[in-house]
Order: C-alpha cells, then structure tokens, then sequence
C-alpha cells in the first residue's frame, strides 16, 4: 500500500505517511492489548486506566509529530491506519469463498 501511495502521488513522503500511520495502529493495537491483560490480572482499575490514558496520550503525540512536525500527509496516516482493517476485510473474503 505504501508503494501504491508513492507511485500514484510521485512522493516519497506519501508512502512514508502510509507506513507511519500502519506504526499508529499497531501501537494502539499494543496499547489495548496490554491495557485488557494488565486490567485481567490486576484488581486497581484506577491504575489502568491512567496507564492506558498516557498511552493514548503518546499516540496523540506521535500522531501531532507526525502532522505538523514531519509534515506527512494526513491522508496517508488514514490510509495507513486502515491497511489493516483492509487486510482483515480481504482474508475474509478469501476464507469464504475456499468454504463455497
């Protein structure tokens, strides 16, 4: 998906936003994971929850970095974001027609 993204857009920067919001959401994705096994083993919910408030507030960050600082295209973040919602979506299309 980023090589599609920097051949379509003949920028370098494009593919790099799509790949930086792919990183986005696999933080985010590490972040919820470890919030639900650190809430399942522990019993201080409190705690929790500002563990994965700072968390979110680190994505936020990097998120701002990403935008304002490096300068990447918003839009590539979103496509990169959702690449893997994508991918999800066209293994479930392939695991359904092998079944019919």
């Amino acid at each position: 998906m980023a090589l599609a993204a920097t051949a379509f857009n003949r920028s370098l920067w494009w593919g790099a936003a799509v790949l930086a919001g792919g990183l986005l959401i696999g933080i985010s994705f590490l972040a919820i994971a470890s919030g639900v096994e650190t809430l399942a083993a522990d019993r201080r919910p409190v705690l929790v929850l500002l563990k994965v408030t700072g968390r979110y507030a680190l994505l936020g960050f990097l998120a701002y970095v990403m935008i304002a600082r490096l300068r990447l295209p918003p839009i590539g973040l979103i496509a990169g974001a959702s690449s893997f919602a994508v991918a999800a979506a066209f293994e479930t299309v392939g695991i359904f027609r092998k079944k019919h």
